[in-house]
């Protein structure tokens, strides 16, 4: 009877538990700070049912931390890892802006202020004027339109919200990074001290979104939203009041300092809850990928199975989650390392030879798109069109001429000028019909306008006056979008399109060097070995090949501040000529053994670094003797 084979569980079914755990740590901060609100909300009536939690606070919470909840089902569908990848801002918000991703930004904080606002009114005492019916002389109903103005103002802070979450590409997530021992950086802090230590900017923004919405209501309202608030509210309220039969709307505008004061701060208490959900779901969300101090895939009856469905994955979030798991084994876990050298009788082939052909061509791909960049794509053939072009041969070609002749049209000026235009477009090598009086004052004019370019820019080019002009635009604020940076357009060619995601490089580099460096002691088969060559010699090709294209490229005339720093490139580079450095450290001894020549050795530490650093500590040497 053949063994039962272990079902390998996919990669998903390990992280999307732990996205839930983290997730409900957001949620659970997101539902205190609504309880507190629902409990300021409630202070005018009485004390002890302002705090009960089983009461009107309860209800108020509910609907209070929905607000807060929609925009983190907002991010948990649209949450992506790596950089938008445009050129410019410009090119970013003509891709975004009629999409369905914006549609759904918008609506959900516009709900989310909107529901806000109700809380708010539904709160309010009968003295507070923001009643939606009020009553003058003679018991005649009127409507208030200070509770429209309050709500519409929650619909501009919310849209103006959603323009700074799509601006801001808040749905990104921020991935760490594992780098060797010995240079671990603060990755593992406390995530709650990282999202207390937030807090003071976090109030800043919260104040200036809800006092430039004000500043913007003020503006917004009466233009384009209080006829057609005032006309709905009337048409939905008539059947309940006796209201006036007239649209006719007031001939004072709602905005005293008292109505403005409650809109700034109630926008304030909003803002807060957003700014806090955003926070805190780019915050725990990317936590290690590490339960209970181990990795994920432990508890996995095939966790190398599943290591490697992640690794696999097409989806990119999944893919880096277990590329950066992998470089967790390979740094921390000795047990899981022996694992992956020990396990050889898998399908496909061993494990360790899965993860180096992954890795490796996580990291290749950097050298194709640096060779592949600025080229023109192949054109795609087909054998379709190779087989009717063959066919085309043995079939005469059909007449051109056309099978109904077309009646003599009466000639007009109109048509015997279009015929003349068409003659001059089509044939532009013939001489000019124009009279020696039109060529005359063309040509005064041409110099004339050349005169003007000269005495400004100083040179007779029209592409270069369009450039000064371009470019005093350009360093305005208001020519930001328009700027085509350094490192939006290293990032890109570098990366790829349409998002770029760096620590899929690094941890894949750290990853691979750091398996090879362990196996030195740990890998009892040997597989690891024969491959050491190739891993050193990919290294120290991609180093160089990145580093030249980093240094030769270009700086867009768009770019005013020219600053050829670019952190996500550099990181890349950083981890490259770490592992270098590690193998050239680790394998230099056995060079002969690994088929590894002197000039691979010097050309990777070249690359590495390993030279200069060595020229460096020889002559802080002969200072020593020297002194």
């Amino acid at each position: 009877m053949p063994p039962a084979t272990v079902r390998r569980a996919p990669y998903k079914d390990f992280l999307q538990p732990a996205l839930h755990r983290r997730f409900s740590t957001t949620a659970s901060i997101l539902l205190f700070i609504a309880y507190l609100q629902a409990i300021f909300f409630g202070l005018p009536g009485s004390v002890f049912w302002s705090w009960f939690p089983f009461g009107p606070a309860a209800i108020r919470t509910l609907f209070l931390s929905l607000c807060g909840l929609s925009v983190i089902v907002l991010r948990i569908a649209q949450y992506h890892v790596g950089a938008r990848t445009t050129s410019s801002g410009f090119q970013s918000f003509a891709q975004n802006v009629f999409t369905l991703p914006t549609l759904e930004a918008i609506f959900t904080y516009v709900f989310s202020g909107w529901l806000f606002s109700q809380i708010w009114l539904w709160s309010c005492g009968p003295d507070s004027g923001l009643g939606w019916i009020t009553y003058f002389s003679g018991d005649r109903a009127r409507l208030n339109e200070k509770p429209l103005f309050f709500t519409c103002y929650f619909v501009t802070l919310g849209i103006t919200q959603a323009i700074m979450h799509l601006f801001h590409d808040n749905d990104r997530l921020s991935l760490g990074v594992v780098k060797p021992a010995g240079q671990q950086t603060n990755a593992s802090t406390n995530q709650f001290r990282e999202f207390l230590a937030q807090g003071p900017s976090l109030l800043a923004g919260s104040i200036v979104l809800a006092g430039f919405s004000v500043f913007l209501s003020l503006i917004v309202y009466p233009i384009f939203m209080r006829g057609l608030v005032w006309r709905t509210s009337l048409f939905f309220l008539r059947p309940f009041y006796n209201l006036p039969k007239t649209n006719m709307l007031p001939s004072a505008y709602p905005f005293s300092f008292w109505v403005l004061g409650k809109c700034a701060f109630a926008g304030f208490l909003l803002a807060i809850v957003w700014q806090a959900g955003n926070a805190a779901f780019s915050i725990f969300l990317v936590r290690e990928p590490l339960k209970h101090g181990k990795p994920l895939t432990s508890e996995s009856k095939d966790p190398n199975g599943s290591l490697l469905n992640g690794l696999k994955s097409k989806k990119l979030p999944i893919k880096c989650f277990a590329m950066w798991e992998l470089a967790f084994i390979a740094r921390d876990y000795e047990a899981r390392r022996k694992l992956i050298y020990e396990d050889i009788d898998r399908k496909g082939g061993p494990m360790w030879s899965q993860v180096y052909a992954i890795c490796l061509e996580v990291i290749k791909s950097i050298e194709t798109r640096i060779d592949n960049y600025g080229r023109a794509p192949a054109p795609v053939t087909s054998t379709t069109v190779a087989t009717v072009d063959e066919k085309r041969h043995t079939i005469q070609p059909p007449k051109q001429d056309s099978i109904i002749q077309s009646t003599p049209q009466k000639r007009s000026f109109r048509n015997e000028v279009e015929k003349v235009v068409g003659q001059v477009a089509t044939a532009p090598g013939q001489p000019s019909q124009l009279s020696p009086l039109a060529k005359k004052a063309m040509a005064t004019a041409k110099e004339r306008f050349l005169e003007l370019q000269k005495e400004a820019t100083g040179t007779d080019d029209t592409q270069s006056l369009f450039r000064d002009l371009a470019l005093k635009v350009l360093v305005t604020p208001i020519g930001w979008p328009f700027r085509q940076e350094f490192n939006r357009r290293l990032v890109a060619a570098v990366l790829g399109i349409p998002y770029g995601e760096p620590s899929l490089y690094v941890n894949a580099i750290n990853a691979l060097g750091l398996l090879a460096v362990h196996s030195l002691k740990e890998d009892k088969y040997g597989n690891v070995q024969r491959d050491v060559a190739t891993i050193l010699r990919t290294f120290t090709a991609v180093t160089s090949k990145l580093e030249s294209f980093k240094n030769s490229f270009p700086v867009h005339w768009t770019d005013v501040e020219k600053d050829r720093t670019s952190a996500e490139v550099d990181s890349v580079l950083e981890a490259l000529r770490e592992g270098l450095k590690q193998l050239v450290e680790a394998f230099g001894p056995y060079a002969r053994d690994l088929r590894l020549s002197l000039t691979d050795l010097r050309l990777a530490r070249e690359a590495a670094g390993i030279a200069k650093d060595d020229e460096l500590a020889r002559r802080d040497e002969e200072m020593r003797e020297i002194w």
